[in-house]
């Protein structure tokens, strides 16, 4: 399918306006796709950074761009269960003054947790894996070190998505593409090269919620083990190609076919992050390249699998997916709202890159954002208020 493009003037922002315009008041927003270019305009030219007097001043999309050293970001807006309109803004590369396009691969960073998980999910579906059963029970090498927290409750793969499996090490930082890469068992082990502590169970399995990208490394272990195949692959055949996504990939070194589309990233003062971008051999939990487009694409398909359409998932599968856990995430997505309201995301932030996606699961409506800065966050919320602002919504506006 072809995705339209936007005049030169258009944003984002409008598009996600009359995404949530239409979610908030769905009779009076009816119509708003067919008109969003002035809107997108005011917008563009809206943007409302907080200041420390308290004072609303407004900006344009590419003066905020500039003020936050953000070289470039990319956007695909998605409704009623297909992509409306994607677009690139800004530079991939400062260096070389390549221009970002809906084809620019940025890192997805922790927006790699639900693709990865429902890679996984398909492998329980097939029986291949089991979401309850002790991961040690299949681990061939390393293993879960018992102690005091494994007593009596173990760490499952339905823990680990849902980041209840009680495993530490918050996040990676990546390494250098000229450093030596340590393996997964290294990773998780803590030994050297890894830069990583050992991943180890702090707190005990099922009870509360602990965020651990340590928890996603043992789950990408598991999964590669099992199959003989690494993420890249399985990503490939149980992720990728089933959903259209021709532009992602977790598999290290970036297939040659990338070279000239990969963005560099960039830190708070604008400089390339050592040789453009980190590598993270912890797929599952941070490794992902990807573009918005295709993110849109995945978002979709669980949206529409979890509405009983067709997906790369079976519907029940996906409702476990977007089920609350003890801890309250959803098992592979972040959750906000619930019933009609339910809406699934996750944000991530690597050396360089940020990105969010969101889906309202009801209506297959939704926002993929990726930037090449590790200011990006800020700049959304940036938006965030020039739309609140545009459709008189108080709870978006800035806070003095």
């Amino acid at each position: 399918m072809k995705i339209p493009v936007v005049n030169p003037k258009a944003t984002f922002g409008a598009l996600l306006i009359g995404a949530v315009c239409c979610l908030l008041f769905p009779v009076s927003c009816s119509n708003a796709s067919a008109d969003y270019a002035d809107p997108i305009q005011s917008i563009e030219n809206s943007l409302i950074p907080i200041t420390s007097d308290g004072s609303t001043i407004h900006q344009t999309i590419y003066e905020r761009m500039k003020v936050l050293g953000i070289p470039g970001v990319s956007i695909a807006v998605f409704d009623s269960g297909h992509i409306i309109w994607a677009k690139g803004y800004g530079l991939r590369d400062l260096e070389r003054s390549l221009p970002v396009d809906t084809n620019t691969l940025f890192q997805a960073a922790s927006v790699s947790k639900p693709l990865a998980s429902a890679a996984m999910f398909k492998l329980v579906e097939n029986n291949t894996l089991s979401l309850d059963e002790d991961v040690n029970l299949k681990l061939r090498g390393w293993k879960v070190p018992d102690n005091q927290y494994t007593t009596t409750e173990k760490v499952t793969l339905r823990r680990i998505v849902s980041h209840t499996a009680g495993l530490g090490v918050h996040g990676f930082s990546g390494y250098n593409q000229k450093d030596s890469i340590p393996t997964l068992a290294q990773i998780l082990e803590g030994a050297p090269p890894a830069n990583s502590p050992p991943v180890r169970v702090i707190a005990l399995p099922g009870k509360k919620e602990t965020y651990s990208g340590g928890a996603f490394t043992v789950m990408q272990l598991l999964m590669e083990e099992t199959t003989g195949k690494p993420l890249g692959q399985l990503a490939q055949e149980l992720v990728f190609a089933p959903v259209g996504m021709t532009h992602s990939t977790y598999t290290l070194p970036l297939p040659a076919r990338f070279d000239t589309l990969v963005a560099k990233g960039y830190d708070d003062n604008k400089k390339q992050v050592e040789g453009g971008y980190h590598v993270f051999p912890e797929m599952a939990a941070t490794g992902l390249w990807s573009t918005p487009s295709d993110l849109a694409r995945f978002m979709l398909n669980i949206g529409n699998a979890y509405r009983g359409g067709d997906g790369l998932l079976k519907q029940a599968t996906v409702q476990t997916m977007l089920t609350r856990s003890s801890g309250g995430s959803g098992h592979g997505f972040a959750l906000d709202g619930k019933d009609s309201a339910l809406c699934f995301w996750h944000s991530g932030s690597n050396a360089g890159f940020t990105a969010y996606a969101v889906s309202f699961e009801q209506i297959g409506r939704g926002v993929v954002i990726m930037t090449n800065s590790k200011k990006g966050m800020p700049f959304i919320h940036e938006l965030l208020r020039a739309i609140s602002k545009e459709y008189r919504w108080p709870s978006m506006w800035p806070k003095e």
